[in-house]
């Protein structure tokens, strides 16, 4: 009887061993940041990248989500190219990330700057902002089709401004130009601040602001919104500036302008040749710090259009992004010879 009995239970812990035996690989290759995270955000103090990046290191601290702390740099040189410089010469470590936008892929197309977005890792598209044509609140031209035809009929006059050159209000200005026949002047600004701040003054006829930029104009009496650059109308209907919501906005499809939508993504990307697996636990980690109700709020704060990208639908975006603007760069006489 008691051969009986000791030979299943032989059987049995010899199974568990060969089971366990087979689960150790999985368990070996998850990996976890063993340092401390850095956050390097291409882009000044209190910019919408910064605000981003120290968002972003708030949520994972309050939620827990890493057994390491985060630190927060910024580096903002070259409208965010020292980010990426920095970020490619830091090959193969897995501990830091770069917060940054459709720059990090734009730039070197006009700069020789040392680096190209493939000496780098992507690993997430987080939101994208979409644009909005704005003007002075009592302009004559009461919507963005009578704009354009003032611009056709004085374009001297007509000038647009935005934030720094050869950046995407400059993109989106030539854009513009090419699909409606307009001759817009661009006036490069520091930020988009300071152009929502010379069109209040009517110092400028109009700028292309995300709606952030311009919602405190616009909450007083001094701007407005003539459409926004998106397939459709925005989704927030609260009120936000008296009784207009930014649902209220119309397309510019709408309105008859050539192009139908324009965005920039707000990107996280790694140093070059980290190993598939530390990729893979960063794309989690931002997936839960998107999910989390501080984090939509902020979304739905700042107007941005909800969007998470990874992986191949990421690198998808930004060649196709590339695609597109390249041509333009090229008119332009932009592009890095």
């Amino acid at each position: 009887m008691r051969t009986f009995r000791v030979r299943p239970l032989a059987r049995l812990l010899a199974g568990c061993t060969l089971l366990c035996a087979s689960a150790l690989p999985a368990f070996a290759t998850t990996w976890t940041p063993e340092k401390n995270v850095e956050i390097v955000v291409a882009g000044g103090p209190g910019g919408g990248t910064d605000q981003l990046g120290r968002l972003i290191q708030s949520i994972i601290s309050q939620h827990k989500l890493l057994d390491v702390n985060t630190v927060v740099m910024n580096k903002g040189g070259g409208n965010g190219a020292e980010a990426f410089l920095d970020m490619k010469l830091s090959k193969g470590d897995p501990e830091r990330l770069v917060i940054g936008t459709n720059n990090v892929y734009l730039l070197p197309l006009v700069a020789k700057l040392g680096y190209q977005w493939t000496d780098l890792t992507p690993v997430a598209a987080v939101a994208e902002d979409d644009f909005i044509l704005w003007t002075y609140q009592d302009a004559p031209w009461r919507d963005a089709k009578a704009y354009y035809e003032e611009v056709k009929a004085n374009p001297a006059k007509m000038r647009m401004g935005g934030s720094q050159s050869k950046d995407v209000d400059q993109t989106l200005t030539l854009l513009l130009n090419q699909t409606t026949g307009g001759k817009l002047t661009y006036i490069p600004f520091k930020s988009g601040s300071e152009a929502a701040t010379q069109l209040a003054g009517k110092h400028i006829t109009s700028n292309v602001n995300n709606p952030a930029e311009s919602l405190s104009q616009w909450r007083g009496n001094q701007v407005q919104p003539l459409c926004v650059f998106s397939r459709e109308r925005m989704g927030y209907r609260e009120k936000v500036a008296g009784d207009k919501a930014w649902a209220d906005v119309p397309t510019c499809r709408e309105q008859g302008l050539g192009v139908d939508q324009y965005r920039f993504p707000r990107t996280v990307f790694m140093a070059g040749e980290v190993r598939p697996e530390q990729r893979d636990f960063y794309v989690e980690l931002l997936r839960k710090v998107s999910e989390t109700p501080e984090f939509k709020a902020y979304v739905e704060r700042n107007a941005l259009v909800p969007t998470f990208l990874a992986g191949d639908e990421l690198t998808a975006y930004i060649e196709k992004d590339t695609a597109r603007v390249t041509p333009v760069f090229e008119q332009a006489g932009w592009l890095r010879k």
